[in-house]
């Protein structure tokens, strides 16, 4: 038995409801006596519920329920969870559910600030389990990589929007540290949220990101299976050292001016578009994060071409030509050593493959390995060429 007690900041009353959740649906839900508000003005809902039930299966199910809906970061909203057993004295449980807490966000702060918000909290907190930030795993913000991604569909004529949000984030932890754990220990866990609710990773949901093409993101998907509402994702190449979370959020938006018309999707194209789109903005945020199995490999040449380039330069006779290699590589010829020059050729390498590696493969260009770096980046951006070959070249001059 549920009952409730409900008012909105313009009632002038408390409406009071019980119901009976395993009555028939035409008499569950019982209206009460109203309690006037005396011209107070506030608003907020309180409920109780009565079961038969342990009391402890009860409140663990409850309490992993306001775990999940603290990801959604629901702002100005606190949840007070009370449980007691009439016939045990001193078995009350309480526990206050506060989002975000003294956190600052942006004012205002869209869906997914908050949703970023609420999943940063659940890593820091190693899956709300703490009441605040893990100092020891996290001493600090760097270790949480975060992108995001929206897809959007127009649903029908009434411009009723279909909103896909997707939040990744990739964070590191001591291997070592034996008392801090995850409940699904390295498996990713998928959350799933509708119209602002927990929800259930559906079969289609499961095929969408099956179906998502994580080895161009430098990850070998060894499983994924349904479990406690969620999907687990088992990676075959993560390291120890590193986890990933993935909340996704589907709501209906309704748009008051028309955008451009877009095409209608069905929700796993959405969840694939949303998780690509959040796959991207990691790897344009983080340098060397989500790279292909591919650029991979060739980065791992990088040294050896590095130092053949480098004795080329520093052997010729030509004094005209490695005072221009010199130039293009920003290096004053007064110092330049061996070990300078090889390091500095590493890293413009290194920049090129990751650089490239961001590039769809009908977009992929030879980048020029001696060029300002900024006019190069604008030049990718600006650059739409025609499918060419899988294999990075270098351009020298």
């Amino acid at each position: 038995m549920l009952s409730i007690k409900t008012t909105s900041i313009s009632d002038t009353e408390i409406h009071n409801y019980t119901i009976n959740l395993k009555a028939s649906d035409s008499s569950k839900i019982t209206r009460l006596t109203s309690n006037t508000k005396n011209g107070a003005r506030f608003s907020g809902s309180e409920v109780c519920l009565s079961s038969f039930v342990s009391i402890d299966l009860l409140v663990a199910e409850i309490h992993q329920f306001l775990e999940k809906m603290m990801i959604l970061s629901i702002p100005n909203v606190a949840t007070h969870l009370v449980a007691e057993d009439c016939d045990v004295p001193g078995s009350r449980y309480e526990k206050v559910f506060l989002a975000n807490g003294d956190k600052e966000l942006p004012i205002p702060a869209s869906n997914l600030d908050l949703l970023k918000s609420g999943l940063e909290d659940y890593v820091l907190r190693h899956g709300n389990t703490l009441s605040n930030k893990c100092h020891y795993c996290f001493p600090n913000w760097e270790q949480l990589k975060v992108g995001s991604g929206v897809a959007c569909s127009i649903e029908n004529h009434q411009h009723n929007e279909l909103v896909m949000e997707a939040v990744i984030i990739i964070s590191n932890m001591p291997v070592d540290n034996t008392e801090c754990f995850r409940k699904y220990g390295d498996k990713t866990e998928v959350f799933y949220f509708k119209d602002f609710s927990p929800g259930t990773v559906s079969k289609s949901l499961m095929k969408a990101l099956k179906g998502i093409d994580w080895k161009s993101y430098g990850l070998k998907l060894g499983g994924i299976v349904q479990q406690d509402r969620l999907a687990l994702l088992e990676w075959e190449n993560l390291t120890r050292d590193t986890h990933v979370d993935i909340v996704l959020h589907s709501y209906n938006k309704q748009t008051v001016i028309p955008g451009p018309r877009k095409i209608t999707q069905t929700e796993r194209n959405l969840v694939k578009r949303a998780v690509k789109l959040s796959l991207d903005d990691l790897k344009e945020k983080h340098a060397g994060v989500l790279l292909s199995s591919h650029a991979v490999q060739v980065r791992s040449y990088a040294p050896d071409l590095a130092k053949t380039i480098a004795g080329l330069i520093l052997s010729s006779s030509d004094l005209n030509f490695q005072e221009e290699c010199f130039s293009l590589l920003g290096l004053q010829s007064q110092v330049v050593g061996t070990e300078n020059m090889e390091n500095c050729i590493r890293e413009r390498i290194v920049s090129v493959i990751e650089m490239n590696d961001k590039k769809p493969h009908k977009n992929k260009v030879a980048p020029s390995l001696f060029v300002d770096d900024r006019a190069q980046e604008l030049e990718f951006e600006e650059n739409d060429m025609e499918e060419g070959e899988d294999d990075l070249d270098l351009q020298l001059f």
